[in-house]
């Protein structure tokens, strides 16, 4: 495998994760998930932050964040403070408890994206190919189970 196929196999197994994120009764939003997981993301590795500072490490426009920031906030997925030191500045942080919403994704399974992905209705292949992106993620992905 080389860096093309690697980056390739990134972006397929985003939009399998994307397909299997459940999105009933969300409504509708100005910003993607795929925008909203990547601020996420960079919030897991940076608590404590801002919109500006998330904006500087992802390369997301900050109207972007703040759209992302703003859907977290109404899930209760993360909290926001003013920043006592300099009152213009917000600072996000992971919410301490897990929301509702949150847990829900969290507990919703890849199964069926990952079969019409693979193009295969095979329980076997399905579980094969999870334990597979189990196995990949324990070693790639700090904190991953």
């Amino acid at each position: 495998m080389n860096g093309v196929e690697l980056f390739l196999l990134g972006r397929t197994l985003m939009k399998i994760g994307e397909e299997a994120m459940p999105t009933e009764g969300i409504g509708e939003h100005s910003t993607s998930l795929r925008t909203v997981l990547i601020v996420v993301s960079d919030l897991r590795g940076h608590p404590d932050t801002t919109v500006g500072e998330i904006a500087t490490r992802t390369g997301l426009p900050q109207s972007a964040v703040s759209a992302a920031v703003a859907r977290l906030r109404e899930t209760a997925a993360v909290t926001t403070e003013t920043d006592p030191r300099d009152r213009r500045r917000t600072i996000i942080r992971e919410a301490p408890e897990v929301s509702d919403r949150v847990s829900q994704v969290r507990d919703t399974p890849i199964d069926q994206a990952l079969a019409a992905a693979l193009g295969t209705d095979d329980p076997q292949r399905v579980s094969e190919t999870v334990a597979a992106l189990e196995a990949l993620a324990e070693r790639l992905v700090p904190g991953t189970r």
